[in-house]
């Protein structure tokens, strides 16, 4: 079962918003067994959009599927002692509260020394951040959609969170091998902003900008450094259709019948339309070419050639619509089942992306109810303290005992 996959990984998340319970929910669906802290009552995420029509949020659900859920009063000595112990029992726990006292890991240390834990914070210096506000800074709200220098536009995606959540699950499952072989824990800390940065550099983008490369100008739904555009066909539907290297060009002018008006194109402007940047260059006069081939089809026809051809393409369609027609969004399709989640009822619940080839798991797919594990949890812990304080006090008495 993939659930299994790291079935001897246990670990605490103490979290809110996007980007730790991320973290915590990969691992959660690979098996680990993870223990989210939630404050008694609710924390900030327990009633947070989208609600079901009962009123619970679809976003906490979403996010903590797989999860061991344990409510305490973080705000009260005894709820944070209890999760502290917690913390040194398991030896392993990813926060992005890193401001909070009585998580300071030197502290914590002192209960587990072998204590790997990852910190998620909001920019490298310390300051709070959200996803958005760190778009903000980016400067890709003035290149998204059909911004404005006067009007920049996020992104509606959490893609930042999305990244350092993702990122933090490697941390720690990277951290957890190097104790393995070294018995060394450790402190992880990993900036919200870093993650921005950090993609940002990787794909090009700071270096353009510092190399005075020009301004990146918005581009609508052009695809930046190639050809890519949105079309409209016939009956009123849109569709995006992309071609990126030669073989995709190809396919695309053989489906739309337009390789010889292309060949005119490329002499008219003394360009050459085998390469990606003069595509781009050009984009405006090739998306007029193309255009009128759409425009003269139902989408169903355009759907039909397109996938025929093998071009890179797909519809655009609201999610009402991705939910109610799109066999990818279905139980079809493997990654997900139609699961009974508390308080809500059915619907359908995501697995894991990631494939081991062996049966996938209904488990990883279930949300807990919010606090649902908590008398167990804190009976076991008690268990173990009075197990292991009889344990110490053994070993002292036969130590003694045989000087």
């Amino acid at each position: 079962m993939d659930e299994d996959i790291l079935g001897d990984l246990r670990l605490v998340e103490i979290s809110a918003f996007v980007a730790a319970p991320l973290a915590g929910l990969a691992l959660a669906q690979m098996g680990a067994v993870v223990i989210r802290i939630d404050q008694a009552g609710g924390g900030p995420d327990a009633t947070r959009w989208p609600l079901s029509d009962s009123g619970v949020s679809l976003y906490w659900q979403g996010l903590n599927k797989a999860k061991r859920s344990l409510a305490l009063d973080l705000r009260d000595d005894e709820g944070r002692e209890q999760a502290r112990q917690l913390i040194a029992e398991t030896g392993i726990v990813v926060t992005n509260m890193p401001d909070a006292e009585w998580l300071d890991y030197g502290s914590l240390r002192e209960l587990r020394p072998d204590l790997i834990m990852l910190s998620i914070g909001g920019t490298h210096d310390g300051r709070r951040a959200v996803d958005y506000t760190i778009q903000a800074r980016t400067g890709l709200g003035f290149v998204n959609g059909r911004a404005r220098p006067d009007m920049p536009v996020n992104q509606a995606f959490p893609a930042w969170d999305s990244v350092c959540g993702l990122l933090a699950a490697s941390g720690l499952l990277a951290a957890e091998r190097r104790r393995r072989l070294t018995g060394e824990g450790g402190l992880i800390r990993l900036s919200l902003e870093d993650c921005a940065l950090w993609m940002l550099g990787n794909l090009g983008m700071l270096a353009e900008a510092e190399l005075d490369r020009g301004p990146r100008l918005p581009s609508g739904n052009d695809v930046f450094g190639a050809f890519g555009s949105d079309f409209a066909t016939r009956d009123g539907r849109h569709v995006m259709v992309c071609a990126i290297g030669n073989r995709q060009w190809r396919a695309l002018l053989e489906a739309t019948q337009t390789t010889e008006s292309m060949t005119h194109l490329a002499r008219a402007f003394g360009v050459d339309l085998q390469t990606d940047g003069d595509r781009w260059t050009l984009r405006d006069a090739i998306r007029l070419r193309l255009a009128p081939w759409f425009a003269e089809r139902d989408f169903a026809e355009v759907a039909e050639v397109l996938q025929a051809r093998q071009v890179l393409w797909g519809p655009y369609q609201t999610l009402e619509d991705l939910v109610a027609r799109d066999p990818a969004c279905s139980e079809r399709n493997p990654l997900f089942a139609r699961i009974e989640q508390p308080g809500v009822g059915a619907y359908l619940t995501p697995g894991i992306p990631l494939d081991f080839g062996t049966a996938r798991s209904l488990a990883s797919r279930r949300a807990p109810r919010q606090g649902a594990d908590t008398d167990e949890i804190l009976t076991r812990l008690g268990q173990d303290r009075d197990a292991g304080a009889r344990h110490r006090a053994g070993e002292g008495t036969t130590g003694g005992g045989g000087q």
